[in-house]
């Protein structure tokens, strides 16, 4: 299981002193244990569901890094970009921008949609086709850009 696998190399960062590993498996270690016991009754999360913990959790580093940025705080930005690293490794890797555009042209021939009244019934298409591969908001602008 990856919670397993993420535990194991928080222990081996503990014992090759890895801060930045270290610091982020246990952040991500945490998130996935808050959402173990949220709602109504404890459970045990599979695989995919920590894929969305680990995904959502990058995204806000990314979040974090450019508003550090902005900011003028080159030095938080950095720690959190690091932390976003680590993330990316155990996350799938992401579709290209041409393999993006290539199954949002044929969710909107597979569904004969035209302008941009159709985007959500595209979306239904392609959301299960790209789970985990790619942003929402990247996938809705692809379906926007097409649809247009």
């Amino acid at each position: 299981m990856l919670k397993e696998k993420l535990e194991a190399d928080l222990i081996a960062a503990l014992k090759s002193h890895d801060e930045v590993r270290k610091r982020t498996l246990r952040m991500v270690l945490a998130a996935v244990t808050n959402e173990e016991k949220s709602g109504k009754s404890e459970r045990e999360l599979s695989d995919d569901e920590i894929f969305k913990v680990l995904a959502r959790e990058a995204k806000k580093r990314r979040e974090a890094a450019e508003a550090f940025e902005k900011g003028g705080r080159d030095a938080q930005a950095a720690a959190e970009r690091e932390e976003g690293v680590v993330l990316d490794g155990y996350l799938p890797q992401q579709l290209t921008d041409t393999e993006l555009a290539g199954i949002v042209s044929a969710a909107i021939a597979e569904s004969g949609a035209e302008g941009p009244r159709a985007m959500g019934a595209v979306m239904k298409i392609v959301n299960p086709r790209v789970a985990g591969r790619a942003e929402g908001g990247r996938v809705a602008a692809e379906v926007k850009r097409q649809l247009a």
